[in-house]
């Protein structure tokens, strides 16, 4: 279960983590000569710090979203490896189940991605694991989400 205890500030020790994560990415990406080889070492990087189901599903996702969208830049997304477009804007990432120590990792996508239908779309999807088929709807996702 995800933390709920909140300081005076109404964020989670969680939630302020992620915060200042995000806050080192950006100072870092700044600096950054190449971000493709810094985002995916980022990413890389980032990935090996999780644990079983997560790091296995996360490993994949880079696999699928890279070869999906090879135009995609990898890049951490608040200490989650992400996807960002050529404007630097996240398109998807993968939230870990044990970021905010929930039961499930999720796979979502940011106002960016071209995935709207109608009036009312998914934008995360809950992730247990990969099947073939699950890849393959994911393979389909982020090649409608880059356009």
């Amino acid at each position: 279960m995800a933390e709920t205890k909140s300081t005076k500030s109404g964020f989670t020790a969680d939630e302020r983590d992620a915060m200042k994560q995000r806050a080192a990415e950006l100072k870092a990406q700044a600096k950054a000569t190449d971000l493709r080889v810094s985002g995916t070492k980022d990413v890389l990087d980032a990935i090996a710090k999780l644990d079983g189901t997560d790091k296995k599903i996360a490993a994949r996702l880079h696999e699928i979203v890279t070869a999906a969208a090879p135009q995609l830049v990898p890049k951490t997304y608040y200490g989650m490896p992400g996807w960002a477009n050529a404007d630097s804007k996240i398109v998807c990432f993968f939230q870990p189940a044990s970021k905010f120590k929930v039961r499930y990792g999720t796979l979502g996508f940011e106002t960016v991605s071209k995935l709207d239908d109608g009036t009312m779309w998914p934008t995360a999807f809950a992730i247990l694991e990969l099947t073939p088929a699950h890849e393959k709807a994911i393979t389909a996702l982020v090649k409608k989400a880059v356009g």
